[in-house]
């Protein structure tokens, strides 16, 4: 009873927090305009008010909630994955998830010039895109999963991870190569990492996405919280594991499938957000850490995209560079004070 008070205020915190992030990212920075639309600003009734409401509403607010969306999204993905295999270093960026939903969005985007335009895709590229990521990256954690029942080392576990990352961008690399240089290209900036790209279509199938995600996750908060204690111990208070199991890589899968295919190869949120999460609220109980991983993550890809847009320059960093320069440290900072990891 006297922990809760301390939680309220720390999610108060956080929330104020997230609010001021969020204005910060909507006001200070650049955004990247179109030749249409900017044509459609000079030749408005009125330039000043037109422009701004313009450029406010169809870049700057899908920008921020982008990052929110991904923030949250993929610090959530991390959780999941670190609870389920009970591994501190798990994460749908090291076990190879987002390595797998890579592959499914470059045979998407690279197929054609490989298969002779066997692969095409036009009226529906936004949901195919979603598909082709999330399919990729169910299959490389369906394997990875079915690996972890035999082998119980979670040392060789990462290692097996790493080397389905391998596997996919070796298949990457050749696709690469026969591609034509416009979709090579198209690729390239993909894997860069772009929060400012996407529409108001494209950010409502992303937005879809991470709420089934969000709830299927909360459908798990009993199942997340006795696989912490052992798979014993779960059985002994009636879960079905694999079925659990199941809903969490259904989770997880949609997650890191759908943020991958929308905003690229994303590292760190998904690793270093749990752990600071911990930290923050001292508890391994995930009715906190799920909505308090969610705050966190988002707060800190505001705070990467805000840094990434330079404030007072017209240049954009790509995001994975910031949120991998943030990310390390953190992980690296949770080591040499040698914290606990609550597993």
């Amino acid at each position: 009873m006297s922990k809760q008070p301390t939680y309220t205020i720390h999610f108060l915190a956080l929330l104020l927090v997230l609010l001021v992030c969020l204005s910060l990212n909507i006001s200070l920075g650049s955004v990247s305009i179109s030749v249409i639309d900017t044509i459609k600003v000079i030749f408005s009734s009125d330039i000043g008010e037109s422009s701004n409401s313009y450029i406010i509403w169809n870049y700057r607010i899908p920008k921020a909630l982008s990052a929110i969306l991904v923030g949250s999204g993929l610090a959530l993905s991390g959780l999941l994955m670190q609870t389920l295999f009970r591994n501190p270093l798990a994460g749908p960026y090291v076990l190879g998830i987002s390595s797998g939903a890579s592959l499914g969005a470059a045979l998407l985007i690279m197929g054609s010039s490989l298969f002779s335009g066997f692969i095409t895709f036009s009226a529906f590229n936004d949901i195919a895109l979603a598909i082709a990521s999330s399919m990729g990256s169910f299959l490389v954690l369906l394997v990875v999963l079915t690996v972890a029942v035999k082998i119980k080392d979670t040392m060789a576990l990462l290692i097996i991870g790493l080397m389905f990352g391998s596997i996919t961008g070796a298949i990457v690399s050749v696709l690469s190569y026969f591609t034509k240089a416009e979709k090579l290209q198209q690729f390239i900036f993909w894997e860069f990492g772009s929060l400012g790209n996407l529409t108001w279509m494209q950010l409502s199938i992303l937005c879809l996405c991470t709420c089934i995600g969000i709830l299927l996750s909360i459908r798990s908060i009993k199942s997340l919280n006795a696989f912490l204690l052992g798979e014993n111990y779960a059985k002994s208070l009636g879960i079905h594991l694999k079925k659990s199991r199941y809903i969490i890589i259904i989770a997880t899968g949609l997650l890191a499938g759908c943020i991958t295919a929308f905003a690229g190869p994303i590292a760190f949120i998904g690793l270093a957000v749990p752990h600071l999460t911990r930290q923050l609220f001292h508890t391994t109980d995930h009715k906190i850490l799920i909505p308090a991983v969610l705050c966190c993550g988002a707060i800190l890809m505001l705070i990467c995209d805000t840094i990434a847009q330079l404030p007072g320059s017209m240049s954009v960093l790509p995001i994975n560079a910031i949120t991998s320069i943030f990310g390390a440290p953190v992980v690296i900072w949770l080591l040499v004070r040698k914290k606990k990891m609550m597993f």
